[in-house]
């Protein structure tokens, strides 16, 4: 298939505004964004892309599970996509750019080939994966696992936030639960653009990481119940302290991260204590352990490794435990054919790049199981995520952007 020009690029003004535009949907406190989904800032952000794809021209789907699917029509309707995208929805203290310059940089592809009149063999179909993030509803990467065939759609539609509402009900209630049946489109590729979300770029003066692999994760519900008493009368030998069993089971999961080094990484995000009062002991204690490895055989070593730890720390301290597995997927390794028209796009371009491994879990995780899949990266500032503080340039963002318009323009074969 013909290369497309070197001089082909997407409008890095319009991509930019786009950004500013969407972030301006349910802004944080600190600068980011807090459109988490299924809230009525989801519904206001994927109404307004709507619009966008509306207007250039574009024909929008919608499955079961709310993920939008926004297609251009190729020469050729009766042949397989390719699909580009990412999430609109963010942390609750999220920036402006996970996610979003995936979508939007997916969007600015299809405005620049409208403007420039060129068309290809093989439809185009830009895509907002639902629920990606996994804050208000876990797992993350929610829609596009049931998509896979790794998730059950009816067991998700049960999951609950922390007030109790039902997925599928809030997917109902903002008005984005549509009719089609999840997985049933065939892909020809996928191409997901991301910041990096990480310091490598940056730190090394690389334009663009060619992703080769993302890391495997495991998520761990942990709750741990001792008993609650008064923290000046109930002496130290008598106490079933639930609080010292987490912080225990957090310097755990440090340590053993570190056993693993370079790659694996490990820490406990989310934490609850009961019933949180300054003069009672914690009876209970919930929390999620997040580990990763871009090795399958370490992953697991370090689940292993946790439970057992937990175990022990639990009869030293007379606590009881349980332990869920709320997420999880194996180490990834993106299709070569892909992962080529990526890293040809960027030598093409005159960008640097360097393969680079996905330390965070991506929508591209789950859509590499069914159809060919390649990721992009742009570097980010200081490789602050998941902050309202996540910074980016325009001039990354555009170098980003023209390396997937390569790479999508050339899976989806210029016609003329």
């Amino acid at each position: 298939m013909a290369a497309p020009g070197e001089n082909l690029r997407i409008n890095s003004d319009r991509l930019w505004d786009s950004i500013m535009e969407m972030a301006k949907i349910g802004p944080g406190i600190a600068g980011g964004n807090n459109r988490q989904t299924l809230t009525d800032a989801d519904g206001e952000g994927r109404q307004l892309f709507k619009r966008w794809c509306e207007a250039a021209g574009l024909e929008m789907g919608l499955d079961e599970m709310g993920t939008m699917f926004a297609r251009r029509e190729g020469i050729e309707p009766d042949l397989p996509p390719v699909y580009v995208g990412s999430h609109l929805d963010t942390q609750p203290t999220g920036g402006k750019y996970d996610g979003v310059l995936g979508v939007l940089g997916g969007l600015e592809i299809v405005r620049s080939l409208n403007e420039l009149g060129i068309k290809t063999k093989h439809p185009i179909v830009v895509t907002n994966w639902t629920n990606e993030e996994g804050a208000r509803f876990a797992p993350a990467m929610m829609a596009s696992g049931v998509f896979a065939g790794v998730l059950d759609q009816a067991d998700v539609y049960e999951h609950v936030d922390k007030d109790g509402k039902k997925f599928g009900e809030e997917l109902e209630r903002i008005g984005w639960k549509g009719s089609e049946k999840v997985g049933e489109r065939k892909i020809h590729a996928f191409f997901e653009l991301h910041i990096e979300q990480g310091p490598i770029l940056e730190d090394e003066g690389i334009d663009i990481g060619v992703v080769t692999h993302g890391q495997g994760l495991k998520w761990l519900q942990v709750t741990l119940t001792g008993r609650e008493a008064h923290t000046g009368s109930t002496p130290m030998p008598k106490r079933r302290n639930a609080g010292l069993g987490m912080a225990r089971v957090i310097e755990l999961v440090h340590e053993i991260a570190m056993d693993y080094q370079p790659d694996a990484v490990g820490a406990v995000g989310h934490m609850e204590v009961y019933p949180n009062s300054r003069n009672i002991i914690a009876g209970r204690t919930m929390f999620t352990i997040d580990i990763r490895s871009p090795e399958k055989e370490v992953l697991d070593a370090m689940d292993g490794r946790i439970r057992e730890g937990i175990d022990t720390i639990c009869e030293a301290l007379d606590i009881q435990y349980q332990i869920e597995q709320v997420g999880h997927f194996d180490p990834v390794t993106f299709d070569p054919g892909c992962v080529k028209a990526v890293r040809d796009a960027a030598e093409r371009l005159g960008y640097t790049h360097r393969n680079i491994v996905s330390g965070a879990g991506h929508d591209a995780c789950w859509i590499n199981r069914v159809a060919p899949t390649a990721m992009v990266m742009c570097p980010c500032v200081d490789g602050l995520s998941h902050n309202e503080a996540e910074e980016i340039t325009k001039e990354w963002a555009a170098a980003g952007a023209d390396v997937l318009f390569h790479a999508v323009v050339e899976t989806a074969e210029i016609v003329g």
